[in-house]
């Protein structure tokens, strides 16, 4: 296997509950911490969300091995995120697994969501 090309950067977020000051929480993303990524696209479909119609895409997000519990090392239930502010594109990720046998690279299997 040759060595992706990690010439994307990509900041790891991380949930958390934050009071929302009426007895309840709501979800914030914090940043924990950037990474250098290979992004390839797969299939993508169009749904139907509340708001309207949703563009979902399939990535498959390679990024170097971190050792578990190292915050570089991407969970599934966190988010990688490109570029800054409203423009940024954000992709949930579902899974995360070694690609190579010397456990060098992590594929993560991501989903973005954009308004159609």
């Amino acid at each position: 296997m040759s060595a992706p090309r990690l010439t994307v950067p990509l900041v790891i977020e991380s949930a958390a509950r934050m009071p929302d000051g009426m007895g309840g929480f709501a979800l914030s993303w914090q940043p924990v911490c950037r990474v250098w990524a290979e992004m390839r696209s797969g299939a993508g479909a169009e749904r139907s969300a509340e708001v309207g119609a949703l563009s979902v895409v399939n990535w498959r997000i390679t990024v170097r091995a971190a050792p578990a519990g190292d915050p570089r090392r991407p969970r599934p239930k966190q988010r990688l995120r490109l570029g800054e502010g409203a423009d940024a594109r954000r992709f949930r990720i579902k899974a995360v697994a070694e690609s190579d046998p010397a456990g060098r690279w992590l594929v993560c299997v991501a989903k973005e969501e954009a308004p159609a």
